[in-house]
């Protein structure tokens, strides 16, 4: 088995309530090194902040420009990297696995929406079974459900399609299954029904919040786009200054 995979997949096990897998996410290669020097374990790139790097709307990136900007930070730093990489580009599995290790990243984020609409649950474990056959071990399958930004809550119950969606990937070899922006009340219910560790959306607000979501069940933390954002704001507010505003 591919050792940094392994190495990326031991973080995410063994760890007390209360301290979490925190990955910050890079949106370039110079963020990357960052982070890295900040003393981070490993990183996980955010489908947004990558691609409003590269001048992209979200969700707007070539699967191109993607890989190859996830190639760049990889090659920049010596810790694992995961990538987020939306719904996977309509690549089949064995194209996508390979594109992500010639990349060089251990892990990737697949997402259970495209242009905004759930994929049935059935057929996303499928897929999520093909990749992970694929890879062979060498890649953290990170499964992403989408029913609390996507999902119908007059159709039914959102927390029980995300705990049925969740049961369904970690069932066909998901690594790690992530309810994005699902309410921090609903993570100790999720965390006690899954086999698998859990991932939630943090707030980049200081180490309380943080611990606050591994007390509640969460194994993982990522921020998606909002790190680059608040680099953004800070650029902003750097060219005000420098224009005497």
């Amino acid at each position: 088995m591919n050792e940094p995979a392994s190495a990326f997949r031991a973080l995410h096990h063994g760890r007390p309530p209360g301290d979490p897998l925190v990955l910050p996410g890079p949106w370039d290669a110079a963020s990357a090194r960052v982070f890295e020097e900040a003393g981070f374990p490993a990183l996980a790139t955010p489908s947004a902040g990558v691609a409003a790097s590269l001048g992209h709307a979200d969700g707007h990136t070539p699967a191109g420009e993607m890989f190859a900007a996830v190639a760049r930070i990889a090659r920049a730093v010596s810790v694992p990297v995961s990538a987020d990489i939306e719904a996977g580009y309509g690549l089949a599995p064995a194209e996508l696995v390979e594109r992500l290790l010639e990349a060089g990243v251990v892990g990737c984020n697949l997402e259970d929406s495209v242009d905004g609409v759930l994929v049935d649950p059935r057929q996303q474990a499928d897929r999520l079974a093909e990749v992970r056959a694929a890879a062979g071990g060498h890649l953290f399958v990170n499964a992403r459900v989408d029913t609390y930004i996507h999902g119908d809550p007059a159709a039914g119950d959102v927390a029980a399609d995300t705990t049925a969606r969740a049961l369904l990937y970690a069932g066909a070899g998901a690594d790690c299954v992530y309810p994005i922006m699902a309410p921090a009340d609903t993570l100790p219910a999720l965390a006690a029904a899954l086999p698998v560790p859990l991932n939630a959306v943090g707030a980049p607000d200081g180490p309380a919040a943080v611990r606050r979501l591994g007390e509640l069940g969460a194994t993982r933390i990522t921020f998606g786009p909002q790190l680059q954002r608040r680099a953004a704001d800070a650029v902003r507010d750097l060219a005000e200054r420098l224009l005497g505003r």
